[in-house]
């Protein structure tokens, strides 16, 4: 089943996400597409906070990765500059780990993704506006998006 929400706010996005971080646990994954300026690090920002990272939060466009201690580990990935390399950064001891990991740009890694895991579509409409899309893979996040769309 896929779930759409959709946003006219930034304050409306950090609610939501404040609303997924109370949620998520450790392992969990969680992937982001969008165009750029669609609100995956505004998203990520957000749930960072909800998980108790009080260090600032941006895209690691230029580093892959970066990795926050909070309530959960954060691990938040930008996957973008990886288009076109084999390389393997040891995704098994990010992914199958104890922190949450949020990747932007997902599909660009998608063979070395679990299976299991929340793929959300952000989509500005205009301005504020977005709408969310979330596909849940796997029992424990179809589980998670019942709980919080229901």
């Amino acid at each position: 089943m896929i779930y759409e929400r959709i946003i006219n706010s930034e304050q409306e996005t950090e609610k939501l996400a404040y609303q997924f971080a109370d949620k998520l646990g450790p392992g969990d994954v969680l992937t982001l597409e969008g165009d750029l300026g669609a609100g995956k690090t505004t998203f990520t920002k957000s749930i960072a906070k909800g998980l108790g990272i009080t260090r600032n939060v941006n895209s690691p466009t230029f580093t892959i990765l970066k990795q926050y201690e909070g309530r959960l580990p954060l691990n938040h990935l930008d996957v973008y500059r990886l288009a076109d390399s084999d390389e393997d950064l040891g995704w098994d001891e990010l992914f199958y780990g104890d922190a949450v990991s949020i990747i932007e740009w997902a599909h660009l890694i998608k063979e070395d993704l679990p299976e299991e895991r929340l793929a959300i579509q952000i989509h500005r409409l205009e301005d504020d506006k977005r709408k969310f899309t979330f596909t849940p893979f796997g029992t424990r996040y179809e589980r998670l998006c019942e709980e919080l769309f229901e």
